[in-house]
């Protein structure tokens, strides 16, 4: 039997798409694969999968994190178990496995939308050689992009490929109903970005017959009402999408849909963590060029859906914009991020190549056309292998991802504390204090800076600064476990049990998942019902704002020695934080008459005196 030309071609693309993925398969975990991944217990054993359906907190170990995705978790179980831990080629293998389904299922969409199999096999082709598909198939949380993604090109497949005739058996319409929602619920469930599949059918509906046939449509926007209020129930409280200023968020994504569509003819400044700022106003200039882009770009679909040549490249633009609605209209922490590009340039892939064989047909002889098409895609996919191949080497440790953040994205605060510690894990303690000055004034509000600053610090024998920088780090993030546990660390290793001992009881209670705090406990457990631990752990909570609760740690102290000064000054310190002066005068009376030496006790003394006077008048 003769192989069609199209199936060798497929082939070649095939070895080439290997060749630039096979230095991918060992890279690491980054950035936040640890929270939700190797740090989080319940992917450890299948056993809690029927949980993730019904408890978003399995998600992530960090309480603001916590979202749900469970047939994205119910994927990272599958990887842990067949590998037997957390060996990062059978993620990255899994990953890549869906990655190739989800190209044969966009050849299917594209074919069907363009009715030309060598046009949807070149669409594919570059969105599979696209060096910012490599930051999805690299970032192994990122998975929720690509099963999110594929629910969608597979459901829209099925959707346009096999639609029954108008008058067709009710039973017949309902197997093909159910076998292009399936794929949908699937993504959605994966990521809620994918919920934005009915509007896409409905772009599909107009584009290539001119009117939405809302009969075979309404399934769909029956079940996406559905999932979007089990999913709104499901979502904990905790979850936090980040950002600074929603509305500046919003008037931003014009312009940053301008930057994503650049990106795609000139991928070269690709950074896991960019510094795209938000604009500032409405009359912000950016505004005006980020909305004139989106006009413009409807006006094209609009005017490019009439003809056959233009239905789809006019898809690939709707689509374009449509797959940018989720990040666009939920005001997120960053402005923008490489991999939010994934889901928008499957359609534009197709746009792109549809214009390009638009503007071969015009400018260039038939007897040439297939040359010079030839020589273009293969220029275009070969330039495209090396700029995944290359983005592959850029994600192969923390070290080499974080510098090329810092290179790209100068002004991420979170890149240079990232590089940083990335430096620190290979005990260079000098460069990495060096990167978290840069960050400072960048973030100077971000926690987990300070944690790793008091890290580096401790590891230099520098205390007092080590010992300021966990503080801080306390202060500003109070219920985030990860400063009582790094504080409790290096509080243990100074030989300061009291202290290590209550930090880490916080820690477990914080996050009761994690092993760290507990271990910690029981390693500093002889400290223990000592009035020394009960006035750290007083301490520990006044800088937890946690006021009441210090007042009666400190008493518990004062149970076993009532001559306790200190303790003392920590119960006149927890009532005068909540305005209570008589109490707190009294309290800071007695612990100056017990040690007239305690500088602290006479500076809280003096200070709820003057307010109580203040108060009085």
């Amino acid at each position: 039997m003769r192989v069609r030309p199209i199936s060798w071609a497929a082939l070649a693309i095939l070895v080439l798409l290997s060749v630039a993925y096979a230095n991918h398969f060992d890279n690491g975990f980054h950035f936040d694969d640890s929270h939700a991944i190797v740090d989080n217990v319940f992917i450890r054993s299948l056993g809690y999968v029927p949980r993730y359906f019904v408890d978003a907190t399995t998600f992530s170990v960090l309480p603001l994190n916590q979202t749900y995705r469970p047939a994205l978790q119910t994927t990272f179980a599958i990887d842990y178990w067949m590998a037997g831990g957390y060996h990062p080629l059978a993620f990255h293998a899994d990953t890549f496995a869906w990655y190739l389904l989800l190209l044969v299922w966009m050849f299917a969409l594209f074919a069907a939308v363009a009715g030309n199999a060598w046009l949807a096999l070149t669409a594919t082709a570059l969105f599979a050689l696209h060096p910012v598909s490599a930051e999805t198939v690299n970032y192994i949380v990122q998975r929720g992009d690509l099963l999110s993604t594929l629910g969608v090109v597979a459901g829209l497949a099925i959707y346009a490929r096999w639609r029954p005739p108008d008058d067709s058996h009710v039973v017949r319409r309902g197997w093909w109903t159910a076998a292009y929602l399936v794929p949908f619920v699937f993504g959605s469930l994966a990521k809620p970005s994918a919920l934005v599949f009915p509007a896409l059918l409905v772009v599909y509906d107009w584009i290539s017959s001119r009117r939405v046939r809302w009969r075979d449509v309404m399934p769909s926007l029956v079940v996406t009402v559905a999932l979007g209020l089990w999913m709104a129930r499901r979502t904990p409280p905790t979850l936090v999408t980040g950002a600074a200023d929603p509305a500046r968020y919003l008037l931003t994504q014009p312009l940053v849909a301008l930057r994503y569509f650049a990106s795609f003819f000139a991928p070269t400044d690709l950074s896991a963590d960019n510094d795209w700022r938000l604009v500032s106003g409405p009359g912000d200039v950016r505004v005006l060029a980020g909305a004139a882009f989106v006009v413009a770009t409807l006006w094209m679909v609009w005017r490019l859906r009439r003809s056959a040549v233009g239905k789809p490249i006019a898809f690939g633009l709707a689509w374009f914009v449509v797959a940018l609605l989720p990040t666009s209209l939920t005001p997120l922490a960053e402005v923008a991020n490489d991999h939010r590009m994934f889901f928008p340039f499957v359609g534009l892939s197709l746009s792109v190549t549809a214009t390009g064989a638009w503007l071969i047909g015009r400018w260039v002889a038939p007897a040439r056309r297939v040359t010079v098409a030839t020589v273009l895609v293969a220029m275009a996919l070969v330039a495209g292998a090396a700029g995944v191949r290359a983005r592959n080497e850029v994600w192969r440790t923390d070290e080499t991802l974080w510098r090329d953040v810092i290179v790209k994205s100068p002004g991420n605060g979170r890149g240079w504390m990232n590089y940083g510690v990335s430096l620190m894990n290979r005990g260079e303690f000098i460069g990495a204090i060096a990167a978290f000055d840069r960050a400072a004034p960048l973030t100077p509000n971000y926690s987990l800076l300070y944690v790793n600053r008091g890290v580096a610090f401790g590891s230099l024998g520098r205390q007092p600064d080590a010992d300021q920088a966990f503080i801080k780090a306390i202060a500003l993030a109070p219920s985030d476990w990860r400063s009582h546990t790094f504080y409790a660390r290096w509080l243990a290793s100074e030989g300061r049990l009291a202290e290590a001992l209550a930090h880490a009881q916080i820690a477990a209670e914080l996050n009761p998942s994690d092993p760290i705090g507990p271990a910690l406990a029981a390693q500093t457990a002889r400290a223990a019902g000592t009035p020394e631990y009960f006035v750290s752990r007083s301490l520990a909570e006044y800088q937890m704002a946690r006021y009441r609760n210090s007042i009666a740690s400190a008493e518990r102290a004062l149970a076993v020695r009532p001559d306790y000064a200190e303790a003392l000054n920590n119960v006149a310190a927890g009532h005068i934080a909540l305005g209570e002066w008589d109490a707190g005068i009294a309290a800071a009376e007695e612990a100056v008459r017990l040690n007239p030496q305690l500088k602290i006790a006479w500076n809280n003394l003096a200070f709820a005196r003057q307010k109580a006077r203040g108060a009085v008048r």
